[in-house]
């Protein structure tokens, strides 16, 4: 007989490829917030971006269908199917007037973050070199280090408008630099690109043979300027774009997006793809080929939605005595703080007192520091309560 606390428990040493990865801030800290509503304090969270409303009536009444059809519950081209292929080719034209090839230059994916994955897996060998903004999503510096790859930091400043400093980048030795992440419209700043920005970012990665990444997500919300990479560089020899509905139709816990591009690229990118899923649930793929179909009317009611809530988020940062810009976009406003505590003390002193959560800007690299982030991906009556519990707590 061995008794059971003298049993010995065998550890399995993790990978070492972890070690150079952090456990995602959102997964931490939103643990705590879940203790401290266990605790009854409820907490209003304006940190994450996870939007809240529900898809358009006929997305849902779309997917309720398509559960009932033959075949729906059998497993799907790693492609996608045909219907969604050509409803993301459609949508291209429809808004960038950049036709796309349905069978070779758009491929399907199980939500953008995991694109971000396949990518880094498909195209980086040990030592490659990858360029990332600072401030800009967590994703692209830990699947490049996932991926054996090194991480270049590359810097946005509010000076800069949030934009590349070419002249910076230029300097840097890009010899190794295989892939180059960008983001506009950019999270967490909210600042926009224009056409000769993405002309510039084309230019110096050809000179370098580098494959721009371009990361989409936000490109219709609160946004009248709506680019694609491809307009800088049509012929798609040295950029590929990712484009998700988790934002723009509300489908963020459906999983679908795409990612574009030249024929061979996306070759390469599916032949990792193939080892790693199935293809993706059909009833889901239909729904998000009804989404991409929809009119004008569906952004322009949901963009009525996210200005009047942005509105009573902008009232708390100026509560709060911080700095922000009214021209931003996407889902999130972006501060400066000045009362010379890091922004994690910030963000803190925030939830613990008034029960509210906003996110430090460190989250997003270092040029973070000294910046936080309200998210408007809550009811415009939870922002104003929001708004009235710091109100009535001055700091």
């Amino acid at each position: 007989f061995i008794h059971p606390k003298s049993r010995i428990i065998m550890t399995i040493k993790g990978a070492n490829r972890l070690n150079s990865v952090k456990t995602y801030y959102f997964a931490k800290k939103l643990a705590e917030v879940r203790q401290l509503n266990e605790e009854g304090k409820d907490i209003i969270n304006l940190g994450i971006g996870s939007p809240d409303l529900n898809p358009p009536l006929q997305v849902l009444e779309t997917f309720h269908q398509a559960i009932d059809e033959e075949g729906s519950n059998m497993y799907q081209s790693y492609s996608g199917i045909p219907e969604l292929r050509q409803a993301f080719a459609t949508w291209y034209s429809q808004n960038f007037e950049h036709p796309l090839n349905v069978e070779s230059e758009i491929l399907p994916l199980i939500g953008s973050k995991e694109g971000i994955m396949h990518i880094s897996m498909s195209f980086l060998d040990e030592g490659d070199q990858v360029l990332v903004p600072d401030p800009g999503y967590p994703a692209y510096a830990m699947a490049t280090k996932l991926a054996g790859g090194e991480v270049i930091k590359y810097n946005l400043t509010e000076e800069n408008s949030w934009l590349p400093n070419f002249d910076e980048i230029s300097k840097l030795d890009l010899s190794k630099v295989k892939l180059w992440w960008i983001n506009y419209p950019h999270m967490p700043t909210g600042s926009n690109a224009s056409v000769s920005t993405f002309e510039e970012i084309i230019k110096l990665a050809r000179n370098h043979n580098i494959l721009v990444c371009h990361d989409n997500p936000y490109l219709k919300i609160l946004n009248d300027k709506v680019h694609s990479i491809f307009t800088a560089d049509p012929t798609m020899e040295n950029s590929i774009e990712l484009i998700s509905l988790s934002k723009l139709y509300n489908m963020a816990g459906f999983r679908v997006g795409a990612v574009a591009g030249h024929q061979d690229v996306l070759k390469t990118i599916l032949k990792f793809k193939s080892n790693m899923d199935s293809g993706m649930y059909k009833p889901i793929q239909k729904a998000a080929a009804k989404a991409l179909s929809l009119g004008k009317q569906w952004i322009q009611e949901l963009n009525t939605i996210y200005s009047e809530r942005k509105e009573v988020a902008c009232k708390i940062f100026d509560v709060l005595d911080v700095a922000y810009s009214k021209d931003s976009t996407g889902l999130f406003i972006w501060g400066k703080i000045n009362t010379g505590e890091s922004s994690t003390e910030f963000c803190d002193r925030i939830l613990y007192k008034h029960n509210v959560f906003i996110t430090p800007g460190t989250v997003f690299g270092e040029n973070g520091e000294g910046y936080v982030r309200i998210s408007i991906c809550s009811p415009k009556e939870r922002i104003e309560t929001a708004l009235q519990r710091i109100k009535s707590k001055q700091l």
